[in-house]
């Protein structure tokens, strides 16, 4: 069957929503980061320190579709060892701290910063996947 522009405007990638059907994703990043709910930016995205809520207590929002598995870890090593590497690098040749030293204060500032990061990039990454309507984030807007 021939293409006409009608079957070209409405294709598009699997699992991926056609570009008039996307939310805004800098807001939903936005309130994401603050583990607030993607939609209404009111209810609380996340229970305890990383499991997520099955709905918003606000506006109903469904977030049970939800797949974050291992993506917000991955950006958590990702950022915490783009920072840490390089300021341990300079640490060590400016200012030659004793080993152990430069131990305790990195491993206690990875750890903070992991810590910080891993619930904010969860909830980043929900905020992503509800913006671009995937995994089932595919209800009205």
């Amino acid at each position: 069957m021939p293409h006409t522009d009608q079957t070209l405007a409405q294709s598009h990638a699997p699992g991926e929503a056609p570009n008039e059907a996307l939310r805004p994703l800098k807001p939903a990043l936005l309130k994401g980061w603050r583990r607030k709910c993607p939609q209404c930016g009111s209810g609380a995205l996340l229970k305890g320190y990383l499991k997520v809520h099955s709905e918003c207590a606000v506006c109903g929002e469904d977030f049970t579709p939800q797949r974050a598995d291992d993506g917000p870890a991955y950006l958590t090593i990702l950022v915490v060892g783009h920072l840490m590497i390089p300021l341990l690098h300079i640490a060590f040749v400016y200012y030659r701290p004793e080993p152990l030293a430069l131990f305790t204060i990195f491993a206690l500032g990875t750890t903070a910063l992991t810590l910080y990061l891993l619930p904010r990039m969860k909830g980043a990454v929900i905020g992503f996947q509800w913006a671009r309507r995937l995994h089932g984030f595919d209800g009205p807007a």
